[in-house]
């Protein structure tokens, strides 16, 4: 389902354990289709968290100033555990009605058990991000379909590169440049060099 993207924003809340350059690609994309993208870094309820959410929303922020785009905006004040709050927050903050909430292919099945689910579906508008290894199943199509779940497919091309396969690497091949001082500075994720 396509949708009109003028005066829309883009919000894009992850958990940034730790921002890769996946992440980067999916902000610098969106900024060639949204007039505004909003990020922040959450604490997914769901996950367990390598990183306290202070290094987390220090590297995407740090990510942000990198990317240096006026319309990537970095706002901390909108995070929460829940979609909707922060879903709300945004709203209130920048005054716009029309956002586009983005999620990976690999949290699709996953929002329905959101909290206050019916609430987020009636606020906002999915952008579903295609992750490798997470295809999008014609039955998980339905069921958005069947909760009147307005969406629409990126048709962005991202490479496979998540948080959790950078933690496995054990490396810094996948960490935006910017990141890799402030990583080794900290200790963080425990990276051979």
């Amino acid at each position: 389902m396509k949708f009109d993207n003028k005066n829309r924003i883009a919000l894009f809340g992850t958990s940034a354990d730790p921002p890769t350059k996946g992440h980067k690609l999916i902000l610098e994309e969106l900024s060639n289709i949204y007039s505004c993208i909003i990020t922040y870094a959450s604490d997914n309820p769901k996950k367990q968290h390598k990183e306290n959410i202070f290094f987390r929303n220090l590297l995407l922020e740090t990510l942000i100033k990198d990317i240096n785009n006026p319309k990537v905006i970095f706002n901390q004040k909108i995070s929460s555990p829940w979609a909707i709050e922060s879903i709300e927050k945004c709203k209130k903050i920048y005054s716009f009605d029309k956002i586009d909430f983005v999620i990976g292919s690999d949290l699709i099945t996953e929002i329905f058990s959101w909290k206050n689910f019916n609430k987020i579906i009636d606020e906002v508008k999915l952008l579903i991000i295609k992750r490798e290894g997470y295809p999008i199943e014609s039955n998980t199509l339905k069921m958005l379909e069947n909760n009147k779940v307005i969406f629409e497919i990126s048709s962005l091309n991202i490479p496979n590169i998540s948080s959790s396969t950078v933690r496995l690497n054990n490396n810094y091949s996948d960490l935006p440049k910017a990141l890799i001082d402030i990583v080794k500075k900290n200790n963080l994720y425990e990276f051979v060099t």
